[in-house]
């Protein structure tokens, strides 16, 4: 296998698919546009769902990127050898152009040419069919006659190797998954890459969308073909170089080598030293890329400013750990900017509030420390016995924000112990419910392309323009969307509640340019030709790559992947039903429309 560094990866990837006829398009926003299942996008596929459904993608049939993603589901394992919230996923897709032959044999020639990696090393498995779509013996086929023995292809069922849909219903199929034996024995006759033994370990998968599932549960054959591909940057590089921890690679290495130089302490010295750092080093390399993310997300107490918070305390919270100074966070985050910005030019582009916003989290984290130990200092009170219980130790975390790890060290010095099973207990029954309300509240997305979600979509170009007239301030921008079938959300940039003369006037802007039924126009050009025409969006995609302009008469003209409505006579009428606050310098409107 050839031993490469991040940078060479990405170059040899995109070099590859470029030379196979692939646009190479840019990473899209951390901040999932217009979709609520989610609050970070979390795979390559997902900002492209809209073509993956049969929308023209300006750049063409044959797309590759290397997306930013996050996910934050097993936050709670980071430290180990494995976890990591941040990821940046390898990826190409064809929107209805080739499909099963071409994505393996590619994938294999990138596999053993580029990289290296010997035939033998590989095992693939393909899906072992049911009632709803055949055994997929075409990708078992084409794997056998580039090399691949018939011993190393394995066929399992839907739950290992089948993709989608998006939602309830839309797009889905069979897939091929790769992974590298690492030669280690295999764990029982059954052992296969669906075990965990750590024989096989995947590399990359290959979607094969051939199907659409009904709202009444039934598979028809799709019209347009997809292949949606994803290889995980970090765990290609730990396999290439012969390492189990993406921590001994480049992406970390010389960042856990400035906080043993802020700690004063040896990065293998003891697991508990080991933990602390990684945890630091992932943990602010996210906050980092969200922070920098140009839809301008900061901490807050909801969605993704709640999970940024989480990540900027708990880094914190492990710094003190390991005695490094509190400033080192802000050091270790302007490294990770110095090492990605090249990449990432939004990261360069918004420096100064990366610094500025995690050093205003960690003085409200000082402060939430300090009111911390005022209640814990009131709970030991009025304790009967020497056992702080476990329901008071969620609550002070819950509500305080006050770790575990802290309320264990601080009895101990008063010479209480904490009910740790109990505080288990409690949060898991937090989990519990906060996972029922996310069902609620995450339904619908990207792949519900329904007349609601188009009309409320179009909606809020429409709104958009009219806050700007209304409170004559053109540098308000977008900072965030999320819309369902119900209602519309839209986070702006703006310092002050809005008065209710301001919120009717902005109503009955918006009525205004409904009520004169103008047509929408949808227009393909370059990031420069829309930039000369005045049309509004985030201007970090390469000027040569074209882009869907959306122009509602003299009123909007913005970037956008849509989906949009043909008129604005289609969207009814407009009701603001709340203004709130955000986060700091950021407002939230939810509003509707009826018929």
């Amino acid at each position: 296998m050839k031993k490469m560094t991040s940078y060479e990866l990405r170059d040899a990837y995109l070099e590859f698919f470029k030379s196979k006829n692939h646009s190479i398009i840019d990473s899209s926003s951390l901040i999932p546009e217009n979709d609520p299942t989610v609050l970070f996008t979390t795979a390559g596929m997902h900002p492209l769902v809209p073509y993956l459904l049969g929308q023209k993608h300006p750049q063409g049939t044959r797309l590759c990127d290397v997306q930013k993603c996050v996910r934050t589901g097993d936050i709670d394992e980071v430290g180990d050898s494995t976890h990591c919230t941040f990821f940046e996923m390898l990826g190409n897709w064809s929107l209805g152009d080739y499909f099963k032959k071409e994505s393996i044999s590619w994938s294999y020639e990138f596999l053993t040419k580029v990289l290296e990696i010997p035939a033998s090393k590989i095992a693939v498995t393909v899906f072992e069919g049911d009632e709803d779509a055949p055994r997929d013996e075409v990708s078992a086929n084409i794997w056998a006659e580039l090399g691949i023995s018939r011993d190393a292809i394995y066929y399992l069922p839907k739950k290992h190797n089948w993709w989608g849909p998006a939602g309830q219903t839309g797009p889905c199929g069979g897939d091929t998954e790769i992974f590298i034996d690492t030669g280690k024995p295999k764990c029982s006759d059954n052992c296969s890459p669906a075990c965990d033994c750590g024989k096989y370990v995947e590399i990359w998968n290959n979607v094969f969308m051939e199907y659409n599932k009904t709202a009444e549960g039934k598979f028809e054959p799709l019209k347009q073909k997809n292949v949606d591909t994803g290889m995980g940057l970090e765990r290609t590089i730990c396999m290439l170089n012969g390492v189990v921890s993406v921590y001994e690679t480049d992406f970390f290495s010389d960042i856990i080598k400035l906080i043993e130089r802020l700690s004063g302490k040896n990065y293998l010295q003891d697991e508990e030293t080991t933990k602390a750092m990684r945890i630091i080093a992932d943990h602010i390399r996210t906050a980092t890329f969200i922070l920098g993310d140009d839809k301008g997300i900061t901490p807050s107490n909801v969605d993704q400013g709640y999970v940024l918070r989480r990540l900027i305390r708990r880094a914190v919270r492990f710094a003190r750990v390991i005695n490094m100074p509190q400033d080192g966070i802000l050091q270790v985050s302007k490294a990770f900017v110095e090492k990605y910005k090249d990449i990432y030019n939004e990261l360069g582009r918004n420096a100064d509030k990366i610094i500025s916003e995690l050093e205003k989290e960690i003085e409200r984290f000082s402060k939430t420390i300090e009111n911390g130990l005022k209640e814990i200092e009131k709970v030991m009170k009025y304790m009967q016995n020497n056992m702080l219980n476990g329901k008071t130790a969620f609550r002070l975390y819950d509500t305080f924000g006050f770790p575990l790890e802290m309320t264990i060290e601080i009895c101990k010095e008063k010479g209480f112990d904490v009910d740790i099973d109990g505080y288990h207990k409690a949060f898991s029954e937090h989990q519990l419910k906060s996972q029922k309300g996310a069902e609620q509240k995450f339904k619908g997305g990207l792949a519900d392309n329904g007349e609601a979600t188009t009309n409320l979509h179009t909606a809020t170009h429409i709104m958009n323009a009219c806050l700007k007239k209304v409170l004559n301030d053109n540098n308000i921008q977008q900072k965030g969307s999320n819309i369902t079938a119900e209602r519309l959300r839209f986070d702006f940039n703006f310092d002050r509640p809005l008065t209710e003369q301001e919120k009717q006037a902005v109503e009955d802007m918006v009525n205004s340019v409904i009520d004169k039924k103008i047509d929408i126009v949808c227009t393909e050009m370059t990031v420069e030709e829309a930039k000369q025409q005045g049309a509004i969006g985030v201007f970090d995609s390469k000027y040569s790559e074209k882009v869907k302009v959306y122009t509602i008469g003299d009123v909007s003209k913005e970037i956008c992947g849509g989906p949009h409505a043909k008129n604005t006579g289609d969207l009814g009428k407009f009701k603001i039903v709340k203004e709130q606050s955000s986060s700091a310098g950021v407002r939230r409107i939810k509003a509707t429309l009826t018929k």
